[in-house]
C-alpha cells in the first residue's frame, strides 16, 4: 500500500431539512389545524481514528466529502429523517488544520471529533400554532451546512526515531530489535516509507521505534527524502542516531554524526514558528556505532573515544547484522526510555 502522509480535501455538512405546511384534512373536520412537520437536522462531518489503518491514502481518493442533507417535514406532523453523519476515518497522530495552518484537531489521544455541524431542520407550521394564530401558513426553511478546506497530516506515533544516514543499518537494526520487516539493500533510498517496530520489554512492557528514511545532507533544504519525513519524528522522545562505523561508504563517521545533528538543527529553525512544534535538536539522543563487525578492536576503541570526546558521553556499538551486543543495546534502550517516562 502506497503511503501518503499529506492530504488536501474539503469538507461539508448537510442541509436541514425545511419544515413542512400542512393542514389536516379529513371528513368531517374541514377546519382541520396545521399539521405540517419538522424538517430533519443535516449530518455532521466526524473524523475518527483506527489503529488498523497507517496511511492516508483512502481519504485521497476524492476532493471532497459531504454529509447528507435532511429531509423535509410532512403532513400529519411527520418529521423529516436526519441526513446521515459524514465520517472520515484516519490513522492515529493525524493532525487537522485549515486553510491557513492552524490546527483545528490534534488526534493523538483522541477517537474522534466532530469538525463540522449539520444544520438544523426547519420547524414545520404546527410549531407556530397559538392562540392568536391558529392557522400558521408558513415554515421555517433548514438551516444550510458548513463547508470548510482542511489539510489532513499525519504524523507517526512512537516513541523511538531512529535517524541516520541512508545505509547506516536503520532498517536493519529495526527488523532485528523488532517484529518490523522494512525491505533492506545496499542502495540509497531503499526505505520510501516510515517503519514502525514494537519492540519488548520483558513479558508485560514494550516501546514503538520507528525508522525515519532519507534524511541526508541538505535534507533541510529538500535533498534526498528527509524534509518529507523528518516531521514524523516531532513526536518521539527519544532518538537513536545510528552512525555506520564502517567507513565502507566512503563517508567519515563523526562527519555523519555532525551532519545529521545539523539538519535537526536548521529543521528546528524553518519550522519553529508553526503551533505546536517541539524541537529536534534539543531531543535526547543515544549514539550507536553499527557495522562494528567490519572493525578492529583498535579501531573501535579509537572511534568510540573521538564520538565521546566530541559528544561527551560513550557511544553504544551494534552489529545490527551479526547480532553483537543487541541484547544489551536494547536493554539500555528500554532504561532510557522509562526515565523519559518518569520525568
Amino acid at each position: 500500500m502506497k503511503f501518503i502522509d499529506e492530504v488536501n480535501i474539503t469538507i461539508a455538512s448537510g442541509r436541514g431539512g425545511g419544515g413542512c405546511v400542512s393542514f389536516r384534512r379529513e371528513s368531517l373536520l374541514p377546519r382541520g389545524g396545521p399539521d405540517g412537520g419538522d424538517g430533519g437536522k443535516g449530518g455532521d462531518v466526524i473524523i475518527r481514528t483506527s489503529r488498523h489503518i497507517n496511511s492516508l491514502v483512502d481519504i485521497r481518493q476524492n476532493k471532497r466529502y459531504a454529509a447528507r442533507s435532511g429531509q423535509p417535514g410532512s403532513g400529519a406532523n411527520c418529521s423529516g429523517q436526519n441526513g446521515e453523519d459524514l465520517e472520515l476515518i484516519v490513522p492515529e497522530g493525524t493532525i487537522v488544520r485549515n486553510a491557513e495552518g492552524e490546527i483545528i484537531v490534534d488526534l493523538t489521544g483522541i477517537k474522534e471529533h466532530v469538525l463540522l455541524k449539520g444544520g438544523r431542520g426547519g420547524k414545520g407550521n404546527t410549531f407556530f400554532k397559538n392562540s392568536i394564530n391558529q392557522a400558521p401558513d408558513y415554515a421555517q426553511p433548514g438551516e444550510e451546512g458548513e463547508e470548510l478546506e482542511i489539510k489532513l497530516e499525519l504524523k507517526l506515533i512512537a516513541d523511538v526515531g531512529i535517524i541516520g544516514f541512508p545505509n547506516a543499518g536503520k532498517s536493519t537494526l529495526i527488523s532485528r530489535i523488532s517484529a518490523a520487516k522494512p525491505k533492506i539493500a545496499d542502495y540509497p533510498f531503499t526505505t520510501l516509507t516510515p517503519n514502525l517496530g514494537v519492540v519488548k520489554l520483558g513479558d508485560y512492557s514494550s516501546f514503538v521505534v520507528a525508522d525515519i528514511p532519507g534524511l541526508v545532507k541538505g535534507a533541510h533544504e529538500g535533498v534526498g527524502l528527509g524534509i518529507q519525513f523528518l516531521k514524523h519524528i516531532e513526536r518521539t522522545r527519544l532518538f537513536i542516531h545510528l552512525v555506520d562505523a564502517s567507513g565502507m561508504s566512503g563517508r567519515d563517521p563523526m562527519q555523519d554524526y555532525v551532519d545529521i545533528n545539523y539538519e535537526l538543527k536548521m529543521y528546528d529553525e524553518n519550522n519553529v514558528e508553526k503551533e505546536g512544534f517541539f524541537p529536534l535538536s534539543t531531543r535526547p539522543q543515544l549514539v550507536v556505532l553499527n557495522k562494528i563487525d567490519a572493525l578492529s578492536e583498535d579501531q573501535l576503541s579509537k572511534l568510540k573515544a573521538n564520538f565521546k570526546k566530541a559528544t561527551g558521553t560513550e557511544p553504544f556499538a551494534i552489529s545490527a547484522v551479526t547480532g553483537k551486543n543487541l541484547k544489551e543495546f536494547v536493554t539500555e534502550l528500554g532504561r532510557h526510555i522509562l526515565a523519559e517516562e518518569e520525568q
